[in-house]
């Protein structure tokens, strides 16, 4: 499964000159994501769009969503990881490559494992840099065995915002690969009784295996009182797969 290259964890420590039409260092890696399957290798080229010459460490680091689903960097025990070469000098407008190398450990658990590959950069010996800019490019390491799709909800309740009444859902991915939340599927079935109230559209959200996730979903339907929810499956080949979990009851 493709994850995109982490926006959030780019960070500049310190801020570039306004009146500069382009940044004293600016990093952008080629592709921005990298999936490999058991023990492989692929390549990514970075490259150096601002003005000033930089070194780069090249480093591996953990990868992990938060419960709203921004990326983060996160501790790591071990790295299935290895990268080549360890540190790079950019000059303006230049680029390099890195070899990443996957090799799985013994007894690898079935699934998707995402990793991140850090570029961090620093001033020149001598030289000072007027930013520090951070990129990480997610490797997601499928080791193979049994591949497990299950999503599940795990928790409802009704919160309200001025004239809206807002379904705070926890949505569990139980199985062992990365999983998205589409619009179109699945959905939020609403009942009361034997009635389906409403079908609710979930926003745009990736799951890492193990994980669980919070989604926000307005119910704009007229009835008031107490009602049920659920994942509800949907027919699809790009649909994930949801398991029999239970009702919620909540006060809508």
């Amino acid at each position: 499964m493709k994850l995109a290259a982490v926006a959030a964890v780019v960070a500049l420590v310190a801020p570039a000159d306004a009146g500069a039409t382009r940044p004293p260092v600016a990093l952008i890696a080629s592709p921005a994501h990298v999936d490999l399957a058991g023990s492989g290798r692929s390549v990514v080229t970075v490259t150096n769009s601002g003005t000033e010459a930089a070194v780069v460490d090249v480093l591996r680091a953990g990868y992990a969503l938060d419960v709203r689903g921004r990326p983060r960097v996160a501790a790591r025990r071990a790295s299935w990881l290895a990268v080549v070469p360890a540190r790079l000098t950019l000059a303006p407008g230049a680029s390099r490559a890195i070899t990443v190398t996957s090799k799985l450990p013994r007894r690898a658990q079935p699934g998707d494992h995402p990793e991140l590959v850090l570029f961090t950069t620093h001033a020149l010996p001598g030289r000072g840099l007027p930013v520090r800019v951070r990129l990480g490019v997610v490797v997601v390491v499928r080791a193979p065995g049994k591949v497990v799709h299950r999503l599940e909800l795990a928790g409802a309740r009704v919160r309200r915002a001025a004239r809206n009444r807002i379904l705070r859902l926890r949505i569990a991915n139980r199985g062992n690969v990365i999983e998205a939340l589409n619009p179109g599927c699945p959905r939020v079935a609403v009942r009361r009784g034997r009635v389906l109230l409403a079908t609710l559209r979930l926003p745009r959200r990736r799951l890492l295996p193990r994980t669980s996730a919070l989604v926000d979903v307005v119910y704009r339907g007229r009835f008031r009182g107490g009602a049920r929810v659920r994942l509800s499956p949907r027919a699809g080949s790009k649909c994930p797969v949801v398991g029999r979990g239970r009702w919620f009851s909540v006060r809508i």
